[in-house]
């Protein structure tokens, strides 16, 4: 199969299952990262449209994180059973399934007549990221030819890409022409499903001898129930500390850009769609480093090496506000990649299982800071959020009680 990624893979060739396990699916990642872009694109407008909602329902902070609450605690809760079910019997075809979820909640947020439907809204779309998520990390690293840490990179920059897309396409198009334009993205949510009925396709030809193929070649330092458990606990810890602070830019960033500075609500979802960008290339990079030196160091230098930026931030001025949120953007992103798979090398062949509890605890994280968050902006003001939560990355320094792992494969 060729190694070079083409630009939309709606065609996969698929391998013999006798392919060397080194041998990197480039198309299968591409596609995959490809509809993991439009999956996340989608998600990231409901957020990126908040100052709409909130002026249309007149609604308080409070319901504004109830919404990022709804949808994240649902993916959390999901996530982890769909992981655990697919681990035992995988279901290629759940992936366009779950997109089909994400298209529903898409439309009923365009149509929503109150807060309520909004809420199921995101029910919806948090049911489809509990679905799509684990079974596509499995994906990415079934076909990642043993460089876990690339494939899980591409796999998510293509999520973060689309995160960072949502902003932008909210000030072009759903500000000017109102909320029920977002209903013409259902199309990408269609393109998806396309896309994601091939990668079903390849999938459930390969997964059980190239599953085999790959713990074969995993050799990985054995380590005590406890200490697994305490490893588990320390980046648990992490992802709190990542996406309670991911929360406060995410959901209130354009908030705070508007109470501070006085910017409109286009010029805020710019400079949105500029920290998360700066997230996307993050993303891209932690995974290979990760593959190269060791998954610790990455997220030791990823977590507790933004802390300095992260306490300036209340304290500049617009300009510098934009440069510091891209520079926690791209350091911080860089995390995730290496702690999922320094998880999933923790307790090998529950590929399922530990990408469904990470992404689901990242979810969780995320909607109870943007509730928690949302209930202090209301009591405090906005800029209070900025400068209690600037000390959240000092948590890093539990990194250093990691157990240092063997790598698998190539990575």
């Amino acid at each position: 199969m060729p190694t070079r990624a083409p630009t939309l893979p709606l065609r996969i060739e698929p391998a013999t299952t006798d392919d060397p396990v080194h041998d990197t699916q480039f198309a299968v990642l591409g596609g995959i990262s490809f509809a993991h872009m439009l999956n996340d694109m989608i998600q990231s407008l409901i957020l990126a449209i908040y100052p709409l909602l909130k002026n249309s329902f007149h609604l308080s902070f409070a319901q504004i994180g109830l919404i990022t609450l709804t949808y994240q605690v649902i993916a959390s809760l999901l996530q982890p059973l769909v992981g655990m079910a697919t681990d035992r019997r995988p279901k290629p075809y759940s992936l366009p399934t779950g997109m089909g979820f994400t298209l529903c909640g898409l439309l009923l947020v365009a149509a929503a007549p109150n807060f309520p439907v909004l809420l199921l809204a995101a029910a919806l779309v948090g049911t489809g990221s509990a679905v799509f998520h684990p079974e596509s990390s499995r994906v990415a690293r079934l076909a990642s030819g043993g460089r876990h840490g690339l494939a899980q990179s591409l796999f998510q920059v293509g999520g973060n890409t689309g995160s960072s897309l949502g902003p932008l396409l909210a000030a072009w198009i759903i500000v000017p022409y109102g909320r029920g334009s977002m209903a013409w993205f259902s199309l990408a949510a269609l393109l998806a499903i396309v896309v994601l009925l091939q990668i079903g396709r390849w999938y459930g030809q390969h997964h059980v001898a190239r599953s085999r193929s790959s713990a074969r070649h995993l050799t990985i330092v054995p380590l005590s129930r406890n200490k697994v458990i305490g490893a588990l606990v320390i980046l648990g810890l992490l992802i709190f500390s990542k996406y309670f602070y991911l929360a406060s830019l995410s959901s209130y960033y354009t908030f705070y850009l508007i109470h501070k500075f006085g910017v409109s609500v286009q010029s805020a979802q710019v400079h949105l769609f500029a920290f998360l960008f700066a997230v996307a290339g993050g993303t891209m990079i932690g995974g290979p480093i990760g593959d190269r030196i060791g998954r610790k160091w990455v997220i030791w230098v990823s977590i507790l090496g933004v802390a300095p930026f992260t306490l300036l931030l209340p304290h500049a001025n617009l300009m510098w506000t934009g440069v510091l949120s891209v520079i926690i953007g791209l350091i911080l992103a860089s995390a995730f990649s290496a702690i999922l798979v320094y998880a999933q090398e923790l307790i090998p062949g529950r590929v399922g299982m530990i990408s469904g509890l990470f992404f689901g605890f990242a979810f969780g994280m995320g909607g109870i800071g943007a509730a928690v968050l949302g209930q202090l902006a209301d009591l405090h003001g906005i800029e209070y959020v900025y400068r209690l939560c600037a000390y959240l990355p000092l948590m890093g320094l539990i990194t250093v009680f990691l157990p240092r792992l063997e790598r698998s494969g190539r990575s």
